[in-house]
């Protein structure tokens, strides 16, 4: 019995280190998506055509196209689009002040179509 007892702390041991990796896991997609959500907004704000964007999203897809085995490719995904967005010549181009202010709306990942 006590040895039944200590197999099922291990398991539980293991469970608990799993479910730590996909917190850990989830909270990294969650702050790469608030950081790509940011870059619309910006952009939203700068009057990014729909062209535009939409070109930084099929670039994105593109150097995606090959999709990596497991949970990885979505973090994949949003770190390349991360990246399109910050090249984004739009960002780069507007004044030094406007772009160390902050958003003035009231939820700023809030994105109107």
């Amino acid at each position: 019995e006590l040895q039944q007892k200590v197999e099922e702390t291990e398991v539980l041991k293991m469970e608990l280190q799993m479910l730590e990796t996909e917190r850990v896991r989830l909270s990294l997609v969650e702050e790469k998506l608030l950081d790509v959500l940011q870059l619309l907004q910006q952009l939203r704000d700068l009057n990014i055509s729909k062209r535009a964007l939409g070109k930084i999203l099929l670039s994105t897809l593109e150097s995606c196209r090959d999709p990596k085995p497991g949970k990885a490719q979505l973090f994949e995904v949003l770190d390349t689009l991360q990246q399109e967005l910050t090249a984004c010549e739009l960002l780069h181009k507007q004044p030094l002040e406007q772009a160390q202010s902050p958003p003035s709306l009231s939820n700023p990942l809030v994105i109107s179509c």
